[in-house]
């Protein structure tokens, strides 16, 4: 369980950090990163580049299942294991050695 955890912040962690750059690469209305890097880059992150678009879809899509899958299996991992077990119930009488009326 703990590797599946692992794993999946990897691709968590990689898929924002590609979802990042590829955002930035992407031409908005007023231009963006891509026209930093010239004509290639126009061409390469144009409007017409459809393939970009699907791949941004893809990771985000990847991004958001990872953090879904992280949140619940964390979520199980800590319902096995209570606080209440590891910890007796101990009264404030019991602490204090006084009685309260």
């Amino acid at each position: 369980m703990t590797l599946a955890i692992t794993l999946l912040y990897i691709l968590f962690v990689a898929a924002a950090i590609i979802l990042t750059v590829v955002i930035l690469l992407q031409e908005g209305k007023g231009g963006g990163f891509g026209d930093a890097l010239g004509t290639a880059g126009q061409q390469a992150f144009g409007v017409k580049a459809s393939g970009v678009q699907r791949f941004t879809a893809y990771v985000a899509i990847a991004f958001l299942a990872s953090a879904v899958l992280i949140h619940v299996l964390n979520n199980k991992r800590q319902s096995t294991s209570s606080l209440s077990e590891a910890a007796p119930y101990t009264s404030v009488e019991e602490v204090s050695g006084l009685e309260l009326r």
